[in-house]
């Protein structure tokens, strides 16, 4: 088993192929999280003077936002409905004033369903979530910044972002480098020749597995160190602190367990059609599936995660983050399944011996 593993990770180190793939992962990463690299205390109000809107349903610290209360949601949002009601309702400041006043014992739920029934107003919930962040003053941004960092580390927030992104990129990249995992073994004469040696099923099973898994840990392991010495380059004058611990478990909680899935369905597939490439278009697919999006009980659209999932997404902003619901659960099901297609491998190797 040690013999076969030895092969499968230096075949993978002379292939131009996987250290180009590692370079664009790297590079589009990077793309993804340069923005949060800059975050920092503001020195000057300058540097967030743009044109951009007082309020927004999204939008990240370094753009200038910060959270908006509930207070100020709320306030802002029933200006807004008043403006509505005055403007497209033909009604008088003192009708819009006492629906409003109605309002003020609901809940925003509540109102909006009131606003919608009684009056025919249907775009009091999109004017709530669209002032889930406001434009910050110096002094606010900076405050804000300080209270995150006071709960957690830098790396902690950015190590998430990392494995959100890394997580996707990496997905397409192991679907494109582990074609070439059982590519030569399953040739006709080649793949009657390994039935007739000296190796077991489990070994050979095993084998295969464990070098295309470390192949993509030798990935994940050259993107750690890259981007924790990125991190701290980047953010050596704010002070911030940057922890490689927090990189190594983003990545062995919400990345390893999904690069051990997509070994296994290529073992899988490999064995069950002799032919490892048409794994490729069922990992396509299942990426797809990993990264779609749905609706909540409350019919909000957003990432909750799903069953199997491949991919770990963190679509919050940058110290919001929080991974989907029944993730961790989900990470460890990848594992426990990945386990179950190993040994259904084994299996599939022993029927099919010569």
């Amino acid at each position: 088993m040690t013999a076969i593993i030895k092969r499968e990770i230096r075949n993978y180190l002379k292939r131009p192929l996987f250290w180009l793939g590692i370079v664009i992962v790297i590079f589009g990463v990077f793309q993804q999280l340069e923005p949060y690299l800059n975050i920092h205390y503001i020195t000057s109000e300058k540097e967030i003077e743009n044109d951009y809107p007082d309020v927004v349903p999204e939008a990240d610290v370094y753009e200038g936002y910060i959270p908006a209360s509930e207070a100020e949601r709320r306030a802002g949002w029933e200006e807004e409905i008043r403006e509505t009601l005055t403007a497209e309702f033909g009604m008088s400041s003192q009708e819009a004033e006492t629906v409003i006043e109605s309002l003020s014992d609901m809940t925003v739920e509540a109102a909006c369903r009131y606003l919608r029934d009684e009056y025919g107003y249907y775009g009091a919930i999109n004017a709530w979530e669209n002032s889930a962040y406001r434009k910050g003053t110096k002094e606010e941004i900076n405050a804000y910044i300080e209270s995150r960092l006071g709960e957690h580390p830098f790396s902690y927030y950015f190590s998430r972002k990392f494995a959100d992104f890394t997580g996707l990129f990496m997905a397409f990249l192991a679907t494109v480098l582990l074609a070439f995992l059982f590519m030569q073994d399953m040739r006709k004469n080649t793949y009657e020749l390994l039935h007739t040696k000296p190796v077991s099923a489990g070994q050979y099973v095993l084998g295969k597995t464990a070098g295309g898994f470390l192949v993509c840990l030798l990935v994940l392991v050259i993107m750690n160190l890259v981007f924790y010495t990125a991190c701290r380059i980047y953010t050596a004058d704010a002070g911030f602190e940057v922890r490689l611990m927090d990189f190594i478990g983003a990545t062995c909680i919400y990345l390893l367990p999904n690069m051990l899935m997509i070994v296994c369905v290529y073992a899988l597939i490999s064995l069950l059609f002799r032919n490892p490439l048409p794994a490729v278009p069922m990992l396509v697919l299942y990426i797809l599936y990993s990264n779609m999006g749905s609706r909540n009980a409350d019919g909000v659209f957003g990432y909750y995660g799903r069953p199997l999932a491949i991919i770990v997404r963190f679509p919050g902003m940058f110290f919001d983050t929080a991974p989907p619901p029944m993730a961790l659960f989900n990470q460890c099901f990848l594992i426990i399944a990945s386990i179950g297609v190993i040994l259904i491998c084994m299996q599939l190797w022993r029927r099919r011996k010569i």
